[in-house]
């Protein structure tokens, strides 16, 4: 073939390129998001916000995604691990994909959805019934402190509203063992509850929402104890 009418491909350019990249790239041009190297195609995910080791290891070494650290260059799949503001996700491409959806902090935070359970309650209170009272404090002191009488012994569940992995959590039988100014969503808790060997436990069922319009949801059925 003629060397003048001959070119070599992009595609050859940037796999010569990818031999020499750092792990994690700092910068990545718009060309590079779908191109392929050995016929399969090579995600790009953003993980400048990401905390989680765990999650920069399985996208590196499990599914061979390249990873990229620049918070304005392109992407295909972004894992953070804060809120996403909706700036961000009015900015995302069609073919772009984030681990969040719009104001999901009305049910990832708990005295957000208390109040949105709650409200549920009220509109349709068959279908919504599967949960124990709740009262969100300081809010709701006067009517949580009717609940303690001598002549009855309840047992709440106390929570701080923004915290997690169990931080934070306590079961009373006063409420003078609580700081008026903190804000705590509490719960009644179980009579006789289930226990093992003398603690209580968690059954938890991880769920995944692929998307909200159409919704598409997918259960992981082993769940975990």
């Amino acid at each position: 073939m003629d060397n003048k009418n001959h070119r070599e491909s992009p595609s050859s350019e940037l796999n010569d390129e990818e031999d020499s990249e750092s792990e994690l790239e700092q910068s990545v041009s718009p060309t590079t998001s779908h191109y392929k190297k050995k016929g399969k195609p090579r995600i790009i995910v953003n993980v400048y916000n990401t905390d989680y080791e765990v999650v920069i290891d399985v996208m590196r070494n499990t599914f061979e995604y390249r990873l990229s650290k620049d918070a304005e260059g392109e992407w295909d799949l972004c894992w953070a691990d804060t809120g996403v503001t909706s700036f961000m996700l009015s900015r995302m491409k069609k073919y772009q994909k984030i681990n969040h959806y719009p104001s999901m902090a009305c049910l990832a935070r708990k005295n957000n959805l208390a109040k949105n359970l709650m409200r549920m309650r009220k509109e349709l209170p068959g279908d919504y019934n599967f949960f124990p009272a709740t009262w969100l404090l300081p809010y709701d002191w006067k009517e949580f402190r009717e609940q303690f009488t001598p002549k009855k012994c309840r047992t709440f569940i106390v929570k701080p509203e923004a915290l997690s992995q169990g931080k934070g959590i306590m079961l009373i039988r006063s409420h003078e063992a609580l700081p008026l100014a903190e804000h705590y969503v509490v719960q009644r808790y179980i009579h006789k509850p289930y226990l093992i060997e003398g603690l209580k436990f968690d059954l938890r069922i991880y769920v995944l929402i692929y998307g909200c319009d159409p919704l598409r949801v997918f259960v992981f059925r082993e769940g975990l104890a």
